[in-house]
């Protein structure tokens, strides 16, 4: 009982501490010195050993108690058998105090333990860099690196560097560790320099490490400097400077990976640079042995001729689809492209007859894996609701989601249900599928979801016949079949026969979206505004606001426009997927340098 009694008390002790100490923070947090300082004198008395000393000292410096405080840390320096830290503390104090020679006679008490015992360095040096001390920090690491050159201070005084702006000691302390290989590989150096550069190349502190690593590079070779400045390239947005480098490496590498350059391929052709896409998959066609991977990059450079031409180059593409399926065959191996062809025969030459007779061919003919054969099922079923076969494209979606159940294509698949449903009418159906993949999917399609969901549910209230949902319905059948002109027009004759209605808005978004696709910038931008001025308090008023910005600054060129727009997000909708970019793209037109 006595035992039982003892834990109590020691708990109840142990709680009461905790409450003390949970509360002195919160007067401190305050700037309520004065009622902080009494608590952790208490917290300090009942345990001088614990770490409870460097809130008292700071309630004390606070308050100018500046004795109070030297007698703190003379008993924790006596404590601690005179740790050079406390030098480093004794002397802030000092300083503090205005007693600038006496703080000076204690910095130094704290240099000459370093060079006695080289181990201190890093403790010291922290304590320095803590009180803003930058300068003695970084004499302490030298000492120390000098005295013990095992200790591998760079990343240390990079730092320090980097707070104090010399940009280009931080830099060079870096490319230090670069060059040396030690305690720290490129990712950790790039996501350090990344703090200090921007996308803009005319930036000084990209000019500068630009012109550093070159120095270094041509000092003394190594690939490690070609990866470097492929990053920076990239980071730039200048993929053909990128795929210089990247051409280096491989070349020189001992072991070779094609990855890179798939992926500098792909980044240069998400972002417009068509010209470096294609000359780096060119590459890749040439140098890459495996044929996955050739044929992967061939799907790329038709993709990209596929969104640049119009309707009467599709029967040329065509033929180098052709052409590739003749030089690597109908197999295995080219199912991609297979899979590619008969999308593009459907999508692009609305030949839904040819399109599904290669799919028969296809499944008839090729032996597929699971996974293959779920693949091709789904893309299959894509082409059957272009055809408008709802029910048999439904039948092939459903079969994939019990193919496949733990698959992210089943989460897909069963979208693909709710939407297919969606366009043929059947809204209560499509709702049910919904809700099973808000709950469970992953977090793309269930915002997808939920859009889709949001858009059925609101606006099958009051409308029997779901007139304007149906027309909406078959608004974005058209707009999947790349029918954009027809699903505008569709749109307009929402807006004109249901307006005010609560389709409206949905209606507004989604034409203004296909009036971007088409080119049409200034009607997109009409139809932004009037969400804006019509349903301010609107799900889609983020969206809005984020796609006025992006007209204004990529389309419209109305820089000023846009920052108005981007400043709205980000003040206005903390909370919205477009924050970050926001963010970034409005310093980037303020022209902020940090």
């Amino acid at each position: 009982m006595k035992a039982i009694s003892f834990f109590i008390c020691l708990l109840f002790a142990f709680q009461l501490f905790s409450q003390e100490e949970i509360l002195a923070r919160q007067y401190f947090d305050r700037g309520e010195f004065e009622k902080a300082v009494v608590l952790y004198e208490k917290l300090y008395r009942n345990n001088p050993r614990s770490a409870q000393w460097q809130p008292l000292v700071a309630c004390y410096q606070q308050l100018e108690r500046y004795h109070d405080a030297e007698a703190v840390l003379l008993n924790m320096a006596e404590v601690n058998n005179t740790s050079p830290i406390f030098f480093v503390e004794l002397g802030y104090n000092e300083a503090l105090a205005g007693n600038k020679e006496k703080a000076g006679e204690y910095y130094d008490n704290a240099f000459k333990a370093v060079e006695e015992r080289p181990a201190y360095t890093f403790t010291v040096g922290r304590s320095f860099q803590e009180k803003n001390l930058l300068d003695r920090a970084i004499a302490v690491y030298e000492i120390g690196s000098e005295l013990n050159p095992d200790l591998n201070v760079d990343y240390q005084v990079a730092q320090l560097y980097g707070e104090k702006g010399d940009m280009e000691k931080m830099y060079s302390s870096l490319l230090n560790l670069i060059a040396t290989r030690r305690n720290m590989n490129l990712s950790n150096v790039q996501r350090i320099i990344s703090q200090f550069i921007t996308d803009d190349a005319s930036h000084p502190n990209n000019q500068l490490l630009r012109k550093l690593i070159l120095k270094r590079a041509q000092a003394t070779p190594d690939i490690l400097w070609n990866e470097l400045l492929s990053w920076l390239f990239v980071r730039q947005k200048q993929y053909a400077s990128a795929f210089t480098q990247e051409k280096a490496i491989f070349k020189r590498a001992e072991e070779v990976s094609i990855q890179p350059l798939i992926e500098l391929g792909v980044m240069a052709m998400n972002d417009s640079d068509k010209d470096t896409a294609k000359s780096v998959f060119d590459f890749i066609i040439a140098n890459s042995g495996a044929v996955s991977v050739q044929l992967q990059a061939h799907l790329y450079i038709l993709q990209m001729k596929i969104e640049e031409v119009g309707a009467r180059d599709y029967e040329k593409i065509g033929g180098e689809f052709r052409d590739l399926l003749e030089e690597y065959g109908n197999n295995n191996s080219t199912l991609q492209l297979q899979m590619a062809y008969a999308r593009f025969l459907a999508f692009q030459m609305e030949d839904t007859a040819r399109s599904e007779a290669l799919f028969r061919r296809i499944t008839d003919s090729v032996p597929l894996n699971i996974l293959e054969e779920a693949r091709l099922k789904m893309a299959y079923a894509d082409v059957l609701v272009y055809s408008g076969k709802f029910n048999k494209a439904l039948i092939f979606y459903s079969q994939v989601q019990k193919m496949i159940k733990n698959d992210a294509m089943a989460q897909e698949a069963r979208f693909k249900v709710a939407q297919t449903s969606f366009y043929k009418g059947d809204f209560d159906w499509a709702l049910t599928q919904l809700k099973v993949l808000r709950e469970s999917a992953s977090q793309l399609i269930a915002n997808d979801a939920m859009q889709l969901s949001l858009l059925i549910s609101d606006n099958i209230v009051g409308d029997s016949l779901h007139t304007a949902l149906k027309l909406y319905a078959k608004a974005d059948l058209y707009a999947y079949r790349n029918k954009n002109e027809d699903a505008i027009v569709l749109l307009d004759s929402i807006l004109t026969g249901h307006k005010g209605e609560r389709i409206e808005d949905e209606a507004l978004f989604r034409q203004a979206q296909l009036l971007e696709k088409s080119g049409k910038y200034d009607r997109a931008a009409y139809n932004y505004l009037k969400i804006l001025e019509f349903y301010p308090y609107d799900i889609w008023v983020d969206d809005a606001l984020y796609g006025l910005a992006q007209l204004y600054e990529r389309h419209l060129d109305q820089p000023e426009k846009a920052i108005s727009y981007y400043e709205k997000i980000i003040f206005e909708h903390e909370d919205s997927i477009y924050f970050v970019a926001s963010r970034k793209a409005y310093r980037k037109l303020r022209g902020d340098r940090t």
